[in-house]
This record gives C-alpha cells, sequence and structure tokens, in this order.
C-alpha cells in the first residue's frame, strides 16, 4: 500500500525535516520520500487542514483486563482505544488474572496481538501474584520479551524484596517500575489527604505515603547501582526527591498520569467516584510542581494510566467504589490542551513518544527517509468534545465526558497499516 501525506508539519526532534511543512510518501511501511510538493500517485492521500505528524505516541501504563476480566477491557478492545488516542504502541501492566507473570504469559499477549496496528508490549510481574514476597522469573519474561518488571498498583512493602528485585534486574539491564504507596499510611484512604477531604470527611492517602516510599527506593537503588522507574508519582516532594537523586547522579527516571495535571482534589466535592484514582487526585500546589518537573525534565514521561472499570465497579458509594480513568483517549488531548503553552507541541512528543522508548530502550522512531513509517497525525489546535459514543473502551469510567479539549489526534500508521479517523 503507498499512502502519501500532503502538506503536513513534522513535530520530531529527532528529524531533519522537524518543524518543517512537507509532504511525505510511504510504500509498505517505510518512508520512502519526503518533501515538498511531491507528485506521487498513492493509494491513499491524506489532507487535513494543519495536519501535524509525529513519531507514533507510546504509552507505558495501561491495563487491559485480558485474562481474566475482559468485560472491562480485552487486548484487542484496549488496542482499539490506543489506536484512538494516537499511540502506536502500548505498554500493558500485570495485573491481569492469573498475573501475568512467565514467559507463556508473555508470548500469550505477543500472539494475540501481533497482526494489530498497535504494538502491544508487556510489563511482567515483579513478584509471585503481586504479593510481594518471592520475585518472578523476570529474566525468562525478560527472554519473551516483557520490557520492563512491576506489580503495579500493589506497591512493594518489603525492601529487601525491591533490594533484590534491583539487584538481580541489573543483571539483564531490565527495568524495575515503582509504584510508591505506603499502605501503611494510605491504609483504607480514598482520596487525597488536605482540606477537601476534612471537609467531605472521606478517609484520605497523605502525601507522604508517596513520598516515604520514593525516598527508600532511591536509596535502595543507589545503594545497589542500579536503575529504577516511578509510575504516576503525584506530589510536589516527590517531584523535588527526583530531582534532587538525578542531580547526585542516580539512575532514576519518573511518569505522571496526564489526568494529574488536569484535575484536583477539589473536582470530588460532588463524590463523582469517576473522579477516584490511585494516586489520588492532589492539590493545585502539587500539580504545578509536576508542570514545573516536566519543565525541567525530572519527569520524563506522561501516560495515560488507563484503568478500565465497568459501570458495577463505579457506580457505588464513593468509599466502595474501585480506583481508575480510562486514559487512552485522552492523555494526549489533555496534554495538548493544558502543557502545550510550558512544554510546547515538541516537548509533549518528546515526553509521550521518545521517553518511553528510550527508558523501555525500544527503538525511537524517526520520520525520515527510509525509517519504517511509525507516525501519529492530528491537529493540535482543533477544539472537540468528547462524548460516550466516542469511547472505544470496553468501559466509560472517565470524567472528561462533556469536556472541550484542544488537539485532536487524527489517527496512526503503523506495522504497514492506516487507522484514519
Amino acid at each position: 500500500m503507498k499512502i502519501l501525506i500532503k502538506a503536513a508539519k513534522v513535530i520530531d526532534p529527532n528529524s531533519s525535516f522537524n518543524g518543517k511543512i512537507v509532504d511525505v510518501c510511504i510504500e509498505e511501511g517505510i518512508i520512502k520520500n519526503i518533501g515538498k510538493n511531491l507528485s506521487e500517485t498513492a493509494d491513499k492521500i491524506i489532507e487535513e487542514k494543519n495536519l501535524h505528524i509525529s513519531p507514533g505516541l507510546m504509552d507505558m501504563h495501561a491495563e487491559f483486563c485480558e485474562p481474566g476480566l475482559e468485560y472491562k477491557e480485552d487486548l484487542i478492545s484496549g488496542a482499539n482505544a490506543a489506536a484512538k488516542g494516537g499511540f502506536t504502541s502500548v505498554a500493558i501492566m500485570p495485573n491481569t488474572t492469573p498475573t501475568r507473570s512467565s514467559k507463556t504469559d508473555i508470548e500469550f499477549v505477543k500472539s494475540k496481538t501481533q497482526n494489530h496496528i498497535v504494538d502491544v508490549l508487556s510489563i511482567g510481574a515483579l513478584s509471585h501474584n503481586l504479593e510481594g514476597k518471592e520475585l518472578c522469573e523476570m529474566f525468562d519474561m525478560k527472554q519473551a520479551g516483557a520490557i520492563a518488571f512491576s506489580d503495579n498498583k500493589k506497591a512493594i512493602k518489603s525492601s529487601g524484596l525491591m533490594s533484590r528485585a534491583l539487584l538481580y534486574a541489573k543483571n539483564f539491564d531490565g527495568l524495575v517500575i515503582s509504584f510508591a504507596n505506603d499502605e501503611s499510611l494510605s491504609h483504607e484512604g480514598q482520596m487525597h489527604e488536605g482540606e477537601v477531604s476534612t471537609s467531605l470527611g472521606l478517609e484520605s492517602i497523605p502525601t507522604l505515603s508517596e513520598e516515604l516510599q520514593i525516598s527508600r527506593d532511591l536509596f535502595l537503588t543507589s545503594y545497589n547501582e542500579s536503575k529504577i522507574h516511578f509510575s504516576t508519582i503525584s506530589t510536589a516532594n516527590s517531584v523535588t526527591m527526583i530531582r534532587e537523586a538525578k542531580n547526585e547522579g542516580i539512575n532514576v527516571t519518573s511518569e505522571i498520569a496526564a489526568h494529574q495535571i488536569a484535575l484536583t482534589d477539589k473536582a470530588l466535592t460532588g463524590f463523582d467516584s469517576n473522579y477516584k484514582t490511585l494516586p489520588p487526585l492532589r492539590e493545585d500546589i502539587d500539580s504545578e510542581a509536576l508542570i514545573e518537573g516536566l519543565i525541567d525534565g525530572t519527569i520524563d514521561i506522561i501516560v495515560s494510566d488507563h484503568t478500565p472499570q465497568d459501570i458495577e465497579c463505579k457506580q457505588k458509594e464513593f468509599g466502595l467504589a474501585e480506583f481508575g480513568i480510562i486514559g487512552l483517549q485522552t492523555a494526549f488531548p489533555i496534554a495538548c490542551t493544558h502543557l502545550e503553552k510550558h512544554i510546547g507541541l515538541e516537548g509533549i512528543i518528546q515526553k509521550m513518544a521518545i521517553n518511553p522508548r528510550t527508558v523501555l530502550q525500544l527503538d525511537v522512531p524517526v520520520i525520515d527517509k527510509e525509517f519504517s513509517a511509525n507516525i501519529t497525525l492530528f491537529n493540535p489546535t482543533k477544539k472537540w468534545t468528547l462524548t460516550k459514543e466516542m469511547i472505544v473502551s470496553k468501559s466509560a469510567n472517565t470524567p472528561f465526558i462533556g469536556t472541550e479539549f484542544t488537539g485532536k489526534v487524527l489517527g496512526i500508521i503503523n506495522n504497514g497499516a492506516i487507522d484514519f479517523h
């Protein structure tokens, strides 16, 4: 198949065409020609007002609930949602039933999704059944294609186990992902500890529960001379500690969930469980610190933190409702809406396409001749409003229905295929 993209502005810091408006000719999945006013004949011509193209976005934190909870999300429905959100690649967490913790589990994901336009990559479990007691066979999973190891939202309580995981992964250059949450402090908490939680009378999750564990894991990383990645950090002090650790030469990277820069704990005053997330929505001071962390490079990556929950899990008393927001279709629009003035489109693409692959040691796509066509197409200024009918995921647990965004994904090209909305 031959595709011709007309008059598209390239947003790719690694491309010699960065910032230029060009035509791009793609043949059999390879970029064959780039230039002004190409006169190529093509099977499909893409021409849109204010068309922008970038390396395909990559999300490194999503839950696809297969096997076990396919009614919330399965591998294919999740990949379809990723495509609609502009992602050509997505890394999925291991908290399935049973847990994704063996070579066979990794191979299952690979075989089930191998013909999809979106590359679905597995993060293997760090401990058996996510219980935090015994390490999984991380090396076997790595050999089968696991790109990192995490117990997702189950924080590792044991310092000894975390230390052994960091040391073991170091032997084969594996990446340990830590979710920082001291459950002895956050126990039964429903939202951020602050004025709003006090006024609502809800049990709360203090910032300290995140910060204590980040402090511990930074010490362990330094001690073992290893590397660590912190998932979905949410507090101002977390940003400060990671910034200082980077300055001290500790090999640490971090990510934030896109919704943490769009929402604060004030949104919970109506007891809408669609705003119930883990980590919880924090205060303005925390959101501002997260943005500062993105600006100065302390925070490397923006993720969707896509956590599907069915109606039964969400439409109940706030204290009993499950945590989580679906985010694959809103992560990039949130970034365009809230961050373009802070880090620019180039910065957004760095955080959502280039850095995730760099941290995970994957090939970074480049919009240049003879590279594979791994591309996201979007209009960064188009205003649109999310409706429930637009949601591709099997679950619809999002507070963003009815929200107007600036920045719309138009499609993706990957694996020799095109999905243009």
